[in-house]
């Protein structure tokens, strides 16, 4: 590191703690020092004082404390001799900005300018990432889907190159926030000017306009160790190396640095991630944080990506179909307007449906694609709406009859992953659009039979040999297939729907949540699916077929030693081995005694209301308070980092309404309190299985926010209601 680049990150830091201390001596007048100050929807505080000291910034007077922390770390810029020693001082300066730039962000979050709001464009940055957000987003990081994130600061010299370096990431699966500006211009604007979706979906995140805005990535990305790494606050060198290890990041800088982006990147270094900027910066090599160059540089905008990955030693492949549209899982929340769309099928506007059909070998042609129906080019080219089928044969000497409902749910992806193109639902209620601009870039029917025949050998080259495509358009060919089709689902959903855990001798573990959080495992049974709610028992068996050293792997259930609790011989010695002795045992069907672990993923959380003899569920995205006096951002920092934690649990939604749901505590009767929104998403299959439970109206005795946000209001409902849990066994 030069001295020019120690010296800019240290006055850059000095910058920057004086701001925040001047900021917040402001507010303090103004406000008092006791105001109580939370980022959105977290349970860590700001996050990175948090994970680095353990101290909990609650108050503006709470942020004294976390700029004093700031201050020790300040040094006086080097002198001119050799810079080597000065390394870590400028790594420290680095630091000492990232806890100033958490309080100066914080402050803008009271003063309401937060998240912050374009005067030029109108648009509304994202500012905060979530907790909620960051566990939706836990099973794309740790399986591979999202391999891992870029923050691009500054702006391009063109609109175009913009473009061109956001396509190229999100072509690699890559999640791109964006921050900063350089010469009054920005990355953000450069792609709202030409037109280009923002946000989530598109995994294009604009967090800010300043430099300081940054921060929210970095935030993002040490909670990663709090959620799903099980590190302890205050354990900075842990976090420090979680971090380089585990959370692939890097930076890419457009256009000229000054004092601030210096001392941010420093504060990004100390965390173990690259930067490569587009000017004649000093290249800085490994120091010890990093086994890669810590700063480069690439001057060739149509290299600067490729060399960023290469720099951060990312690992990526993808299988992109022969179409001609970009392709890839950033483009899979991409929406399309009515007035963006040339044509669409299904959708309740016309006949629709999609099937995957298992032939014998000589039956089907590999890769063939058929479109039948009368002129149908024609019929194409004038856009507006058609019916269709569409037909997935798929034929291999390992492919299961079981197999075809797991590689039908990825016709979604598979459509979806298209840029330009769009698909909801499933079976015969889906619904597809092809957007005016993937026509214009000559996307027809054929492309859509061929990127499900690449895409299905791709996902499932070990268990699949040949596949054909037929798309039917014709409204009496739909109709006609749509009858078999039906059929076939019906017959599909009883032969799984009487798969029970003690039907089968294997169940299949989930070992992908290792990446992040390495003490996890999830064990899942055809009556129990991953916490996640990504993965049940016949995608493990699938996954298990396609890769047998993937992360899901058979358990042989070995001797039931108790039947109520689900406990197994086999599963103790799988986890044994697989946790390399952190978890020894565990009961499927209980919350009280040796529960599964949790990462982070979870949809939902369990937590026992011991005066109320039952247990609550609160799942992800809801925001608000539950009667346990914690909300789920706060619930889920307790629950998440491969721990075994007693009453408390993380489960996948599905879960709720199956018969081994807590069978060893009482079952669904337990339940005493869920938010609204999940009693109505559940309400179908809850209602039959309380039925089946002999208490057919129980959905309708769950309190919810509606009635009660704390225990003695929900005491008060329970007993007016008659709830079954208040008559049961005690649960302690």
């Amino acid at each position: 590191m030069s001295k020019f680049i120690a010296t800019a990150a240290i006055r850059g830091a000095r910058k920057l703690v004086a701001q925040a201390e001047e900021m917040l001596e402001k507010a303090i007048a103004e406000k008092g020092k006791d105001l109580a100050f939370e980022f959105p929807d977290t349970a860590f505080y700001l996050p990175m004082v948090y994970a680095m000291t353990a101290f909990p910034v609650k108050t503006l007077g709470d942020m004294r404390v976390a700029l004093g922390y700031a201050k020790e770390l300040l040094h006086d810029e080097p002198e001119e001799h050799i810079w080597k020693p000065y390394l870590g001082e400028a790594l420290d300066s680095g630091m000492a900005t990232l806890f100033a730039e958490e309080v100066i962000l914080a402050l803008r979050y009271v003063y309401g300018l937060e998240p912050c709001k374009d005067p030029e464009t109108g648009y509304v940055y994202n500012g905060f990432i979530s907790d909620t957000i960051q566990r939706n987003l836990g099973i794309q990081l740790v399986d591979g889907t999202m391999p891992g994130f870029a923050a691009i600061i500054g702006a391009a010299p063109t609109d175009d190159i913009a473009v061109n370096i956001v396509r190229e990431l999100q072509e690699k699966n890559i999640l791109t926030f964006l921050s900063g500006q350089s010469n009054g211009d920005s990355v953000t604007k450069q792609l709202l000017r030409k037109g280009v979706e923002l946000g989530w979906d598109s995994r294009i995140v604009p967090l800010g306009p300043d430099t300081e805005h940054t921060l929210y990535a970095l935030d993002w990305a040490i909670r990663a160790s709090l959620i799903f790494g099980g590190k302890k606050p205050a354990d900075f060198k842990g976090h420090l190396k979680y971090q380089k290890d585990r959370v692939f990041a890097f930076a890419i800088v457009l256009g000229p640095l000054d004092d601030i982006k210096w001392t941010t990147g420093a504060g990004a270094i100390n965390m173990g991630f690259p930067a490569i900027g587009d000017t004649d910066v000093p290249v800085i090599h490994p120091t010890g944080v990093c086994t890669y160059e810590e700063v480069d540089k690439e001057l060739d905008h149509t290299k600067i990506v490729q060399k960023a990955i290469e720099m951060r030693g990312l690992k990526i492949t993808v299988e992109k179909p022969p179409i001609p549209v970009s392709y890839g899982p950033a483009f899979e929340g991409e929406r399309i307007r009515k007035e963006d769309t040339f044509i669409e099928f299904g959708g309740q506007r016309t006949p629709a449906f999609e099937w995957v059909r298992m032939r014998e070998m000589e039956e089907i042609e590999d890769n063939k694609i058929v479109v039948v129906g009368d002129k149908w080019q024609e019929r194409y080219e004038k856009g507006g709406q058609l019916p269709l089928g569409i037909l997935i044969e798929v034929a291999g000497r390992k492919m299961q009859k079981d197999f075809e409902s797991v590689i039908e749910r990825k016709i979604h992806s598979n459509i979806n992953e298209a840029q330009g193109v769009w698909h909801m639902g499933q079976r015969d209620i889906n619904w597809i659009r092809i957007s005016n601009n993937a026509k214009k870039e000559g996307f027809t029917l054929e492309h859509l039979g061929l990127l499900n025949a690449t895409m299905t050998h791709h996902r499932f080259r070990s268990i699949v040999d040949k596949v054909q495509v037929t798309l039917f358009i014709d409204e009496q060919d739909v109709k006609k297939h749509l009858e078999e089709a039906r059929a076939a689902y019906k017959e599909r959903d009883q032969r799984l729907g009487s798969l029970t855990d003690e039907a089968v001798d294997t169940f299949y573990s989930c070992l992908l949540c290792q990446s992040f959080a390495p003490s996890h495992v999830c064990v899942i049974t055809p009556e129990r699916l991953g916490l996640c709610g990504a993965y049940n028992w016949l995608d493990g068996k699938a996954a298990f077929e396609i890769d047998p050293t993937g992360g899901n792997q058979p358990i042989p259930k070995g001797e039931c030693l108790d039947s109520k609790y689900g406990r197994y011989t086999g599963a103790d010695e799988y986890l044994k081995k697989a946790t390399g002795g952190a978890v020894e045992t565990l009961n499927l069907y209980t919350i009280m005694e040796n529960p599964m672990t949790s990462c982070g993923c979870f949809e939902c959380i369990i937590a026992i209301i011991p005066e109320a003899n039952g247990v609550m569920i609160v799942h992800r995205g809801h925001t608000g308070m539950t009667p346990i006096g914690m909300k789920f951002s706060t619930l889920a920092g307790t629950v998440g980092g491969g721990a075994q934690t007693p009453g408390f649990m993380g489960v996948g939604v599905n879960f709720i309404a199956s018969k081994k749901f807590l069978f060893g505590d009482g079952g669904i009767k337990r339940i005493v309190w869920m938010p609204k929104s999940l009693k109505e998403r559940i309400a179908e299959d809850f209602k039959k299985r309380a039925e089946e439970a002999g208490v057919p109206d129980l959905l309708d005795k769950i309190a919810d926010e509606t009635i009660c946000e704390d225990s003695e209001k929900l005491l008060e409902h329970l007993t007016n209601v008659g709830h079954p849990a208040l008559s049961m066994d005690p649960i302690l």
